[in-house]
């Protein structure tokens, strides 16, 4: 797995399409709403690969693994979701978000 650790939003894009002209499956998610103390604003970027590279944040590391597996998913179903963690959900804590917001994340295969 390889993680980019300096990058801007229009890099997490680039970096899409040229794995996309690769030849590799990608799935973009993106910060669509936010409620209280959230990690990263709306319009955040995440793109993971079919070969688990991965470029940009949605949530500055607190659920990133948890969006990696969606994300996975969503490469292999073809299908997009919408995914939501929260303070005061189970799967907050499991992930890592303990910051007392909320986020919903749009996962989308890219073709």
């Amino acid at each position: 797995m390889t993680i980019a650790s300096a990058w801007t939003p229009e890099d997490t894009l680039r970096r899409a399409a040229a794995w996309r002209k690769e030849g590799r499956a990608v799935a973009l998610a993106t910060v669509v709403a936010t409620w209280g103390s959230a990690p990263r604003p709306v319009g955040s970027q995440l793109v993971v690969d079919d070969r688990d590279n991965m470029v940009g944040s949605v949530s500055g590391g607190c659920v990133e693994g948890a969006v990696i597996r969606e994300a996975r998913q969503a490469i292999a179903t073809g299908r997009p979701r919408l995914v939501e963690y929260g303070i005061g959900d189970e799967t907050a804590w499991q992930a890592g978000l303990t910051c007392g917001g909320r986020l919903k994340i749009y996962i989308e295969p890219l073709e």
